[in-house]
């Protein structure tokens, strides 16, 4: 599978390009190690990684984000790891493993000391490229759920959050998250800009909302769009672009991530003349 990787990777335009393309395929192997691991019979996917491999997000993502969704299916996320290790191992990789279980949302990076080296993408000999796998164990109520086939370097079958769903997630941080983050708007700027997709799952929003304490109104189908309006009226947009510039497709320009773009694309959902409560 180097061989593969190695391939893979002549295609990379830039060095940063070739560290996206590397994590991405090993996200793949991850995901791969994981439904055969049977976890996806308890997890489901989410995240701006679940939105580039599900929906081509044009955007690369660091984490494997997921939400323990059904508790009777039994999950070790100790064992699912020690499977995705001796995958790696077996096929010649060096891996190290840092798990976090002291909360609900669990987290573990797994690394490749020595990867970026071996493959031209870094003149350090003991760099490792990590890949953070996070599963929270209390997610707030109301997620659609769905499965979907898809192929990304292998097949996967990845049980996840519906378009709903997805986009009250992406809500939620950038109403919430106590820091800016250029990535957010980004894919909050790319769901918008599409009249297909559906309105937010509000059910689950609001539940995500009032779990890290929210001080602002109820949404409804009526003021959602005013929330996020004035939101977007207030945050700094100093660093926002040069947040996600590294993350983006080379053909994609991050000059079209602005405020101005950002309210007109909300607008186009219905929220021109709305006022927030």
């Amino acid at each position: 599978m180097k061989d593969y990787l190695r391939e893979l990777l002549r295609s990379a335009l830039t060095p940063t390009h070739g560290r996206n393309l590397l994590r991405e395929y090993l996200q793949a192997r991850i995901l791969a190690e994981l439904q055969r691991a049977g976890a996806m019979l308890s997890l489901a996917f989410q995240g701006g990684t679940a939105l580039r491999f599900l929906y081509g997000l044009p955007r690369y993502s660091e984490d494997l984000d997921f939400t323990l969704e059904r508790s009777t299916h039994p999950f070790d996320f100790r064992d699912a790891l020690r499977a995705i290790r001796a995958a790696f191992e077996q096929e010649g990789y060096a891996v190290t493993i840092k798990l976090r279980e002291q909360s609900a949302v669990k987290s573990a990076f797994v690394g490749f000391p020595g990867l970026p080296f071996e493959l031209a993408l870094s003149p350090h000999r003991d760099e490792a490229l990590r890949v953070k796998v996070e599963i929270d164990t209390n997610p707030p109520a109301g997620a659609g759920l769905t499965t979907t086939m898809v192929r990304r370097h292998v097949l996967l079958q990845l049980h996840h959050h519906d378009r709903a769903s997805l986009l009250a997630g992406k809500l939620h941080a950038v109403l919430q998250r106590p820091y800016v983050k250029g990535r957010d708007f980004f894919d909050l700027l790319w769901y918008l800009s599409d009249p297909g997709w559906p309105s937010p799952n509000l059910t689950l929003l609001n539940h995500a909302l009032v779990q890290t304490g929210w001080r602002g109104p109820t949404l409804t189908d009526e003021n959602w769009c005013a929330v996020l309006h004035e939101r977007l009226q207030n945050v700094s947009w100093l660093g926002v672009v040069d947040d996600v510039r590294p993350f983006l497709e080379p053909s994609v320009s991050a000059d079209l991530l602005t405020r101005e773009n950002l309210l007109r694309a909300l607008e186009g959902r219905g929220g021109r003349h709305e006022r927030s409560l």
